[in-house]
């Protein structure tokens, strides 16, 4: 035991400690950055999946819509179908009528930010 000296032995667990820290920290930084990783790939994923939902959904409401007009219209007379085609046909003249053509660049005042009082 003569060989043995504390401040050795206390210089040895101090260093021990110390790489047992810093293996940590590169583990945790590892764990971390594969966390990010996945979360990174779920949100794209989640995304992706969004995206590819309100696709279908799109085309579902769509298709829907097109079935009901056209279950509308089988259920009307031949004169009723006629007179709401000239109803549906009205009211997109209307609409194409209302359209508003923006101003052209040429002919918008111009702010500068500038202006002499």
């Amino acid at each position: 035991m003569a060989d043995f000296d504390i401040t050795d032995g206390f210089r040895k667990v101090f260093l021990a400690s110390v790489g047992a820290v810093a293996t940590t920290a590169e583990k945790s930084q590892e764990i971390i950055d594969g966390f990010v990783k996945k979360g990174e790939l779920t949100v794209a994923q989640g995304k992706a999946i969004n995206e590819e939902l309100t696709r279908k959904a799109k085309e579902v409401v769509g298709d829907t819509s097109d079935a009901a007009l056209r279950a509308k219209m089988e259920a009307m007379t031949p004169e009723e179908r006629a007179d709401f085609a000239k109803k549906v046909a009205s009211m997109a003249s209307d609409i194409d009528a209302d359209v508003v053509e923006p101003d052209s660049v040429e002919d918008a005042p111009v702010d500068d930010g500038d202006a002499k009082e």
